[in-house]
């Protein structure tokens, strides 16, 4: 009776051990750029893009440029437009210091007359790690 309890509690420590290891190793990938205390930073030329009067069915598509002005390299991990209308596509690479990237958002206004702004929201793991830009105009019938 005592060996099987010594065995069931060795079972047990197995997948904590594991799950300690796996905690450890995500938390360096995590953080491994700010453990130097440095970051990158992202600066948008524009934050805003104002396309105008365009009719229903006409795509706009405009490129956000951006600079890293931080100490360390700047990854997006994640680009989402707040419509499904709006597709961004961005820089994959990780942005060097003093280097640029872009974010190109297409807006298709098939069905979306009338006033419209639409807002991306980029996430990273610059110092500013949530920032925005939006695309905005008027689509007539």
């Amino acid at each position: 009776m005592s060996c099987a309890a010594v065995a069931i509690l060795a079972a047990c420590n197995q997948p904590a051990q594991k799950k300690e290891t796996n905690t450890e190793e995500t938390a360096v990938d995590v953080n491994s750029s700010s453990d130097t205390g440095q970051l990158g930073t992202i600066e948008f030329e524009e934050t805003a893009y104002d396309f105008g009067t365009v009719k229903e069915g006409a795509i706009v598509d405009h490129v956000f440029k951006f600079k890293n002005s931080g100490d360390a390299p700047v990854i997006l991990s994640q680009v989402s437009a707040s419509c499904g209308c709006t597709t961004p596509d961005y820089t994959k690479e990780p942005v060097l210091p003093g280097k640029e990237g872009e974010i190109k958002v297409s807006f298709n206004s098939q069905g979306q007359v009338g006033q419209q702004q639409k807002i991306v929201t980029i996430s990273s793991n610059a110092s500013n790690k949530v920032t925005t830009v939006q695309i905005k105009g008027t689509v007539e019938k």
